[in-house]
């Protein structure tokens, strides 16, 4: 097996967004805002190679939305999809599965593309793996979350008949991927309905791949939860057994948002869990 970091580029979400009750003046020594209270944040993604299959987890936002929308969220960085993966030495046909840790557009807005005037998807020879509780939540969603869920991200991996659903395990109970005998899946309900995070052994390692149950280092200490989050509470205590295993386990955690830092490891301190150590990837040796 090999793991790639697949850039996919960077882009700006407010900083109290993210940071919810925490206060500015700290989170802010953490990730400095601009001056419309912005901070930057990646949409990194990762590539498993095992065997025949190559497995992306996320793709990032995409590119097919129009510059209203993307004004909003300020991209940046000259990382794409098709540059990482190229730079790894495939091309989008060479996917044989597309992983959706949750289907929120900075998530999985590469998974649709535009051609000839039709939405398609991106990854032609690939199973997209969701599950039905999330897949309901993202298509019918509530008022709160609607704008995350855009239906040109969604609904056209279905009509392609390229979708498989996953049967959710039980919080905190990871269930074996359908796909894959290295990978198992994590569930959380905090951020989203039926969020799953792929747990894969690597070269001896655990390395989890953490999506919006932790965004970023910064995301460590329980309180930084994200306003964005539907279930607040539901994610404090997700976030304090993980923490937990995870420093017993010596999990390797790799960051989706964390401009900085692609992966950490956390300890024990006398403030609670915080990270340990910080390196790349491919330090994983």
């Amino acid at each position: 097996m090999q793991l790639y970091t697949i850039e996919t580029g960077n882009f700006k979400l407010d900083g109290g967004a993210m940071f919810g009750v925490v206060p500015k003046t700290i989170w802010q020594k953490l990730n400095p805002a601009d001056e419309n209270n912005l901070c930057n944040w990646a949409m990194r993604c990762l590539l498993i190679e095992d065997g025949n299959q190559l497995i992306l987890v996320d793709n990032g936002i995409g590119n097919k939305q129009d510059a209203k929308f993307f004004s909003h969220y300020y991209l940046n960085g000259e990382a794409s999809l098709e540059k990482s993966l190229a730079k790894a030495g495939f091309h989008k046909d060479d996917i044989t599965d597309v992983f959706l840790t949750h289907l929120h557009f900075d998530h999985c807005g590469g998974s649709i593309e535009i051609k000839n005037n039709q939405l398609v998807t991106a990854f032609k020879n690939a199973t997209y793996w969701s599950n039905a509780a999330h897949w309901q939540w993202a298509t019918q969603p509530n008022a709160r979350e609607k704008a995350s869920f855009l239906k040109e991200n969604i609904l056209p991996i279905q009509e392609s008949g390229q979708l498989q659903f996953i049967e959710p395990g039980k919080i905190n109970e990871p269930i074996q991927a359908p796909f894959n005998s290295n990978i198992q899946i994590i569930f959380a309900d905090g951020h989203t309905d039926k969020m799953m995070l792929p747990k894969i052994q690597y070269k001896g390692y655990t390395v989890v791949f953490m999506a919006d149950l932790l965004p970023s280092v910064a995301h460590i200490p329980l309180p930084y939860v994200m306003a964005y989050d539907m279930f607040p509470l539901t994610t404090l205590h997700e976030k304090e057994f993980f923490l937990e295993e995870a420093v017993a386990e010596k999990y390797v955690l790799f960051f989706e948002h964390d401009i900085q830092n692609e992966c950490c490891t956390v300890t024990h301190t006398e403030k609670g869990i915080r990270s340990q150590e910080y390196f790349a990837l491919n330090n994983l040796v």
